[in-house]
């Protein structure tokens, strides 16, 4: 049984990679190693004004692989996602301002440490905290997995602070600006480098870093131990020839604008739209077809549901209702980290992103699909069925002849406000690190700083998308009904 569940969860996952033009292969037959990030950590890692992943991480990475003659691929998501990617198999190894420590060394193999960096702490410009302890009572707001949130948790008691938690540093710093929370701990080098790209913070102890620690390149425990090899040689031989110092000092000494474009590129709506347009449009891309594919899969699986929902076999019936009941009940996010994260480690395969977000999106949407579409079936009045009958149509017959045309049409409504619904959704999927459009937002926000604008941008792109999509909707509907 076990060995029959694994075989159709393989051949459901191979179908949907097939569909997306995914490759379906085995992590040994892959010519490179893949390496997650999270790509909102300026100066150590983020998108240039060309799109182009760099930062003091990135270009060590970059540097290390040419001379150790590997090659890589580079998935960037949230913090933790890349962390746990890591973990469940699904990529090799993580770079990403990752401190090294004693819990994290249970799970992980570092290599050499490759940067000291120490805790900073920022509040408002203008804030009148002055010290620690004005702190009391307060609201700091923390990144997850950071050794800064680590640091503020083991001082929360001393100071009486309260806590708040944002994957993305963008947002934090906002909401430390908009007065939500009063002050923010994070790595020293990171927050300068966020002043000095125009955040309006303070750094409250600019030259005196609190609990200094290191970053390391990190691996499963007990694996890939020739990737590993490989970094630590390749950071010997930058380190003695001098260009591990020439990377540092590449992004903590030059200005922000050197890598996030001119002033004047973030400074209007039109400049951010004019200097990141291939970004969006790949972002918009990305999400168009993720849309596409998912509404199409996830109608047929829906209406498969929807039609066992009606059956007159109660086992059929209660499968549907099962397997509605429990893809209804899982918030998207919990189930694109199951399937992407968690699911690997039981069938013993990686899933890649795009495939795992497909999925989410036909489960999810599918059985929302179903419950609407068994709904319509059983809106069509009684006697339809009666009368097809009495004319000695069997059932079959009768649902597919006379029940269904009209439970279709009562459906049209549903469908649309579920298409609509499966756009927006694709957003979520950002965070197993598929490039769509708000992911691209956060991308190009880690840079500029300029959240705002940014965002402004995306959400406009989402309403013209989803208008267009309501227009074509309403048109079937009215070629549909005539």
């Amino acid at each position: 049984m076990k060995k029959t569940s694994q075989f159709l969860i393989l051949s459901l996952i191979a179908f949907v990679s097939l569909i997306s033009g995914t490759a379906y292969t085995n992590a040994s037959e892959k010519p490179n190693y893949v390496i997650t990030t999270d790509a909102t950590y300026p100066p150590f890692d983020f998108q240039d004004k060309n799109n182009q992943y760099t930062g003091i991480d990135q270009e060590i990475l970059k540097t290390i692989a040419k001379r150790e003659g590997f090659t890589y691929t580079l998935k960037p998501m949230s913090f933790n996602a890349a962390t746990q990617s890591v973990s469940s198999d699904q990529a090799d190894g993580v770079i990403a301002g990752m401190s090294i420590t004693d819990e994290r060394k249970a799970v992980y193999d570092f290599g050499t440490p490759y940067y000291r960096s120490g805790i900073g702490w920022a509040v408002k410009k203008g804030s009148n905290i002055k010290a620690l302890k004005d702190l009391k009572g307060k609201t700091v707001a923390l990144k997850t997995g950071t050794s800064g949130a680590d640091y503020a948790l083991s001082i929360q008691k001393e100071y009486g602070f309260k806590v708040t938690y944002f994957n993305d540093s963008d947002t934090l710093y906002n909401d430390v600006i908009n007065d939500n929370a009063q002050a923010t701990f994070g790595d020293l080098p990171v927050i300068q480098y966020a002043v000095k790209n125009g955040t309006k913070l303070k750094v409250m102890n600019p030259k005196a870093p609190i609990q200094a620690g290191w970053y390391g390149f990190a691996v499963k425990k007990g694996q890939n131990a020739k990737l590993l090899a490989s970094f630590n040689h390749g950071f010997a031989e930058i380190k003695k020839d001098g260009t591990y110092d020439k990377i540092v000092a590449k992004y903590l000494g030059a200005s922000a604008a050197t890598f996030t474009g001119s002033k004047k590129d973030n400074s209007t709506v039109m400049g951010i739209l004019n200097a990141n347009r291939n970004a969006f449009l790949q972002g918009l891309w990305q999400t168009v077809i993720l849309t596409v594919f998912a509404i199409v899969l996830a109608s047929i699986w829906g209406i498969l549901l929807g039609v066992m929902g009606v059956s007159q076999l109660p086992w059929i019936r209660a499968i549907s209702t099962t397997i509605i009941y429990l893809f209804r009940g899982l918030p998207l996010m919990v189930l694109a980290f199951f399937i992407y994260i968690g699911l690997p480690g039981v069938i013993g395969t990686k899933i890649p992103a795009f495939t795992a977000g497909l999925l989410t999106l036909i489960l999810n949407e599918g059985a929302y699909t179903a419950a609407f579409v068994r709904g319509g079936f059983e809106a069509v009045d009684r006697g339809q069925m009666e009368a097809a009958r009495s004319l000695g149509l069997p059932y079959s017959k009768s649902m597919r002849r006379v029940i269904m045309p009209q439970g279709l049409k009562i459906m049209i409504p549903s469908f649309i406000n579920q298409f609509i619904i499966t756009l927006k959704d694709t957003s979520i999927l950002s965070a197993i690190g598929i490039l769509e459009l708000t992911q691209t937002g956060s991308l190009i926000v880690s840079r500029n700083s300029q959240g705002f604008r940014v965002w402004a941008i995306v959400a406009v792109i989402y309403l013209i998308v989803i208008t267009l999509l309501t227009w074509l909707s309403n048109w079937v509907e009215k070629r549909t009904r005539a």
